[in-house]
């Protein structure tokens, strides 16, 4: 039997249906709507060919590329003519279109699915719209320019839309009240990237019971979330809220309804309170669940997420969530993605983290975290990515990390690890980033890295590691980041070497480098960081180092670098940081050093530059900090800064500037250096116009005349230096109007008159701990890049501080509480005032005219330190209210005229120098070792009863007491570092002094 051929017999059937498509053909208006489309962006751009088979030779429309029609039989029409249904025309690769290009368009209503996203049309949708086009199911308009309130957009025809997507425009308004509430098919709507403000309507959603997607994210929503906001919509699959101004908690039973949820994301809003104590436990669907950068606070609810068997994707980093790590979170076996990063974690990590064996990444870091690693990190096979930086982890990195064959960034940087670097860590084969910086680490670097061949990022900064540098670290191909500085590492210079790698980080600081820069580093043209500070580097500074185009971060500070500055190194130089602080630069500033726009910092302080400040340093507009201090620059011009300009710290301090006080800098400055200068003649007036000032230091200048009211007008100072200078007249009474004030230093000065009595009792700075933002907390630039992170802090402001010259931490300053008034010529009682400034820690009222009692009062000084009256006219007793200053480790009240018992109990037992009471005559007490009247022993005829040898008894152990306690107390004294044995001069000494460096790189 002879079988027929199947492709033989089905061919009349193919022909059958193919003959009516073939002959069918699109409406010619609709024809003639296309071509005018697409003659419309000729218009525009005439090289435009994505569109070419659309053409007025060929009849049918329906074979047009991004066309598709219907067939007949599926036509309305009674002809055999088909109808455009579909037009797919997004990513055109055409100019930029306005919109009123679509509205031929609008005229083809057989429409159901229009795309014509990823296009550059802007401007507003014209009048007709998409309201014509009422058989639309699909539309998509997404990543285009489209303007307008969503309002005006018609789409309320559109009843059996089904997907629509407006996300990436620039459509703006409010989310009408009804929200969408005609489009009752909607499965899918996008608005998200666009301009959209106010609230969520709480009924605007109600509606659209078919809703499977909902995006609003990267928008100005704000409000809260409403309470059943998403309740009726118990199909939706996706909602995403992220990127907006939501604040107000979390809804208790806001998503309660939503059990088909797979993905929600509430990230980067304002959110705040706890989550709620179920978590969000009846979405048993959820694979991705997103809450990050909010104000999240409280703990994880162990109950609530232990639910969430399904959960793949959760993200809580960027809260200030509290509480150790629930152990439930182990429990979900398909999580692949977990970070907790930047909260407020404690406790240690729990062994049971080896659980989540399906894990590809995991954040935890910028915890408090703590204990050793587990083990059990090691079974985490499938891990990718692992941070725990920035926590307290302690001990040594397991070993069982060398399980995480897959691993392809590690970070354990910032914690309190010790030991070696495991010795196999070159086992890792796949590592492209490894940071442990800051740590305690000890050993070499591990010759096993050398088989690290993908590595990218290598960052050991910070520990304790030791031996000579390896070179076969240069021979990485992929290598862009290496730093080693910090350690006790050493190079050998006498290596020559040939980097195989192109370089876009490199930190040898402190790694003993001798001798010029090396020449190799010339090769490294991509570098954007490089650190050779803290080494023994002499000669020039590189001409080749001047050229290069992409170096950002440049620290070669703490070498013994000399000679000029190049003007290559600021001719349109992209440096943000340059720090040559502490070398033998000199001559004077190179005079472009303004073409430097990109400049953050500038650090040039204790080095020999001379001459004048250039003015074009004004012209860096971006400029937040500004060292020159300690070199010998001059001058009486100072640069004039842009009003509205960055800088916020400036140092000229110990230099030979003169003339009068510069006032030319930004008014969002904070701290002013100037002292140690030549800076003459009185205060001027506008210095009020830094309103923003918190820190001014003026001391070892040449200032005279009075203290005037206009700078009393900067209400945010926090620290007023004006020591050793030669200011006149009276402490002014408007000087509380400075209620900020923690440290004020007017000592040394020819200051006359009384302490105003209205001028203490308006230092409320100084009367409890600041609860506003802090000088400390301003006073750390943090800048940071792929590669690496450091901090600028500045700091030890120079002060009298228990007979010493001290620097202040300025990351602590919030701590200091101080009041000098001494070497003056104050002549009036002691305002009993004084003693309600419970914060101060110093207060110097020595070396004036005081006279007059010392105020009980000063018992209530409960947190003082230190406190000297001494070279005055005070008269009367030492006040007994001194045993209650728990604080006090110095006093001194020597040169008065003081009377009567040297108080006994508290600290005033350990306040047992003589020098400190030295020069009153009618002082008694076991501190000096004089007996008061009433310690005499009575005449031995009244010795006839046991009872009456009690003053004998007390006398005798008092004979004891005095040596033991003086020898014990003068040995304490002497430990903690405070002993004096010789008196205070009386003299006065203006003297030029090098105490400090006001700002200081860490790393």
């Amino acid at each position: 039997m002879v079988m027929a051929n199947p492709s033989l017999l089905l061919q009349p059937i193919f022909i059958i249906f193919l003959l009516p498509c073939l002959s069918s053909s699109c409406p010619e208006y609709q024809k003639q709507a296309l071509l005018q489309f697409k003659s419309s962006i000729l218009a525009i751009d005439s090289s435009f060919h994505t569109l070419d088979s659309w053409n007025s030779s060929s009849s049918n429309c329906c074979l047009w590329d991004k066309v598709t029609c219907s067939s007949p039989s599926n036509s309305n029409s009674t002809s055999t003519s088909s109808v455009v249904i579909e037009l797919h025309l997004s990513n055109l690769s055409a100019p930029l279109m306005p919109s009123n290009l679509l509205a031929p368009l609008f005229f083809i209503r057989s429409l159901s699915v229009l795309d014509i996203s990823h296009n550059s049309i802007n401007g507003q949708i014209p009048a007709l719209g998409f309201g014509n086009l009422s058989n639309l199911v699909h539309l998509d308009l997404s990543s285009n320019s489209i303007e307008g309130q969503i309002s005006a957009l018609k789409f309320g025809n559109l009843s059996n839309l089904v997907h629509l997507d407006l996300s990436l425009n620039s459509i703006y308004g409010q989310i009408p009240a009804l929200g969408f509430g005609n489009l009752s098919n909607l499965v899918h709507l996008d608005l998200s990237s666009n301009s959209i403000e106010g609230q969520i309507p709480a009924l605007g959603f109600g509606n659209l019971s078919n809703l499977v997607h909902l995006d609003l994210s990267a928008n100005f929503i704000n409000g809260q979330i409403p309470a059943h906001g998403f309740g009726n919509l118990s199909n939706l699959v996706h909602l995403d809220l992220s990127l907006n101004s939501i604040y107000g908690q979390i809804p208790a039973l806001g998503f309660g309804n939503l059990s088909n949820l797979v993905h929600l994301d509430l990230s980067s809003n304002s959110i705040e309170g706890q989550i709620p104590a179920l978590g969000f436990g009846n979405l048993s669907n959820l694979v991705h669940l997103d809450l990050s950068a909010n104000f999240i606070n409280g703990q994880i609810p162990a109950l609530g997420f232990g639910n969430l068997s399904n959960l793949v994707h959760l993200d809580l980093s960027g809260n200030s969530i509290e509480g150790q790590i629930p152990l439930q979170l182990f429990q979900l076996k398909y999580l692949r993605y977990l970070d907790l990063g930047y909260n407020e974690l404690q406790g240690g990590l729990s062994p049971k983290v080896g659980y989540l064996q399906d894990l590809r990444m995991l954040n935890l870091s910028s915890n408090r975290l703590s204990g050793e690693l587990p083990e059990e990190i090691g079974n985490l096979t499938k891990l990718q990515q692992l941070s725990l930086s920035s926590n307290k982890f302690s001990n040594g990195i397991p070993s069982s990390i060398l399980h995480l064959r897959e691993l392809e960034e590690l970070d354990l940087s910032d914690n309190a690890l010790s030991m070696e670097i495991p010795s196999d860590i070159g086992n890792l084969s796949n590592l492209s980033s490894l940071s442990l910086r800051k740590n305690k680490l000890t050993g070499g670097v591990p010759a096993s890295m050398q088989k690290l061949n993908k590595l990218n990022s290598l960052d050991l900064e910070g520990n304790l590691l030791t031996g000579e540098i390896p070179f076969w670290l240069f021979d990485f191909k992929d290598l862009q980041s290496l730093l080693l500085g910090g350690n006790n590492l050493t190079w050998n210079n006498n290596m020559k070497i040939v980097p195989k790698c192109r370089l876009l980080g490199l930190s040898l600081r402190s790694c003993g480098l001798q001798g010029d820069t090396p020449e190799w580093i010339s090769t490294q043209t991509n570098l954007s960081l490089l650190d050779l500070s803290m080494n023994q580097l002499h000669g020039p500074f590189p001409q080749w180092l001047a050229e290069f185009h992409f170096l950002s971060y440049l620290f070669l500070s703490n070498n013994k670098l000399s000679g000029s500055l190049p003007t290559a190194l600021f001719r349109s130089s992209p440096v943000s940081i340059l720090a040559l602080s502490q070398n033998n630069f000199s001559g004077e500033l190179p005079k472009n050093i303004g073409e430097a726009k990109c400049l953050n910092i500038l650090m040039l302080d204790e080095n020999n530059f001379s001459g004048p400040i250039p003015q074009s340093i004004s012209q860096i507009s971006n400029l937040q900090l500004l060292d020159l201090s300690r070199n010998r620059l001059s001058g009486n011009i100072f640069p004039v800064f842009d009003p509205q300009g960055y800088l916020l710290y400036a140092d000229f301090s110990d230099n030979q500037f003169s003339g009068e006080v510069p006032t030319t800098f930004p008014l969002n400055i904070r701290t002013l250096a100037l002292e140690g200068n030549k800076f003459s003649g009185a205060l001027p007036l506008n210095l009020k116009k830094l309103i923003n000032l918190e820190r001014l230091e003026l001391q070892d200048n040449n200032i005279s005349a009075e203290l005037p009211n206009s700078l009393l007008q900067i209400s945010h100072l926090r620290v007023l230096n004006l020591r050793n200078n030669s200011l006149q007249g009276s402490i002014p009474k408007t000087l509380s109007n400075l209620q900020n004030l923690q440290i004020l230093d007017l000592s040394s000065n020819n200051l006359i008159g009384e302490i105003p009595i209205e001028f203490v009792n308006h230092l409320t700075g100084m009367t409890s701990n600041p609860t506003s933002q802090t000088l400390g907390s301003a006073a750390v630039i943090t800048f940071g890049s792929k590669f690496f992170r450091t901090e600028f802090v500045v700091n030890e402001l120079i002060v009298n501080w228990k007979k010493y010259k001290q620097g202040l931490s300025s990351h602590y300053i919030d701590m200091y509480f101080l009041l000098d008034l001494s070497n003056n010529q104050l002549s009036s009682e002691i305002p009993a005032s004084l003693g309600t400034l419970k914060a101060l820690k110093m207060l110097n009222l020595s070396f004036n005219k005081l006279f007059g009692k010392i105020p009980a009062s000063f018992g209530d000084l409960q947190n003082v330190e230190g406190l000297d009256l001494s070279h005055n006219k005070l008269s009367g007793p030492i006040p007994i209210a001194f045993t209650k200053l728990q604080q006090l480790t110095t006093l001194d009240v020597s040169n008065n005229k003081l009377t009567g018992r040297i108080p006994i109990g508290g600290q005033m037992n350990t306040m047992a120098d003589p020098n400190f009471y030295a020069n009153n005559s009618g002082l008694c007490g076991f501190q000096i070792r004089v007996p008061c009247p009433g310690d005499l022993p009575p005449s031995p005829k009244l010795q006839e009863h046991d009872n009456k040898k009690e003053p004998w008894i007390l006398l005798e152990a008092v004979g004891i007491g005095y040596p033991v306690g003086f020898l014990l107390t003068i040995g304490i004294i002497f430990l903690i570092g405070y002993f004096n044995p010789s008196p205070p001069s009386n003299s006065r000494h203006r003297h030029r002094h090098h105490p400090h460096r006001l700002i200081r790189q860490r790393i």
